[in-house]
């Protein structure tokens, strides 16, 4: 996804206080399109999301003064900012950490060392699909149909746009969450093991445990609110839509 001309740059805050690190991934955003601001400490980093609106942070969890998992959680609670995709840069040995941390309201996480290529291309995947889940009204009758939307109570899947909506409204979701959501969607009723769902979400670059579905899932009872039923834990297994019969 390159950048427009014709339109302002996107802008990525990086809040890292390791010197290296923070250039090195100056140097690469920069060279990708992006206008960049750097932070070295929670607090301040706090500071220039409201003085800059990055359209996306890039965060590290080990930071001075405010470390990651709080300035998420801060930046996810302010009506003004919760909007802003986050993912977290960390250290292989905070993986279990970050992990964690998408409870916290996250959206992805990458591993240090980590190659350029992967951390532009997640970047833009995460800006692209929050501007599909802004810009696409729900779906018109006309495209209501069993090759295009499922629905399921509350709940609709837009197959060839790759959206979900919640009572017809964009639910702004991970890709993860997406992943697995849909999974669920398509097979009301089916129960699905977590080692089933890791294989659905699986990423090359990350390895998964059990334990990290069980966070996505509760990220999404969270998004959910109210239809937060909608998905069912079975115990000892693992988890299911609910059937709605109409």
């Amino acid at each position: 996804m390159p950048q427009n001309h014709n339109h302002p740059k996107k802008k990525v805050l990086v809040i890292e206080d390791e010197p290296d690190i923070s250039e090195l991934l100056e140097y690469n955003l920069l060279k990708a399109g992006f206008e960049v601001f750097l932070s070295d400490n929670g607090e301040d980093g706090i500071v220039q999301t409201k003085a800059h609106h990055p359209d996306l942070i890039l965060l590290d969890i080990m930071l001075p003064k405010m470390n990651g998992f709080e300035t998420c959680k801060l930046l996810k609670s302010s009506a003004d900012t919760r909007h802003i995709p986050i993912i977290f840069v960390t250290a292989k040995s905070d993986e279990h950490d970050a992990v964690t941390g998408l409870n916290d309201g996250a959206d992805d996480y990458i591993i240090k060392p980590f190659r350029t290529q992967e951390l532009i291309a997640r970047i833009w995947a995460h800006l692209r699909r929050y501007e599909l889940n802004l810009s696409t009204p729900y779906p018109t009758q006309d495209e209501n149909n069993r090759d295009n939307l499922i629905i399921q109570g509350p709940l609709a899947l837009h197959l060839k746009k790759h959206l979900i909506f919640l009572n017809k409204q964009p639910l702004i979701l991970t890709l993860a969450e997406f992943k697995l959501l849909s999974a669920l969607i398509k097979s009301p009723g089916e129960v699905f093991s977590r080692a089933e769902l890791i294989t659905i979400i699986a990423d090359a670059n990350v390895k998964l445990v059990p334990r990290n579905i069980d966070v996505h899932i509760l990220s999404l009872r969270k998004k959910l609110g109210a239809h937060a039923h909608m998905i069912e834990t079975i115990r000892g297994v693992g988890y299911k839509c609910r059937e709605v019969i109409v």
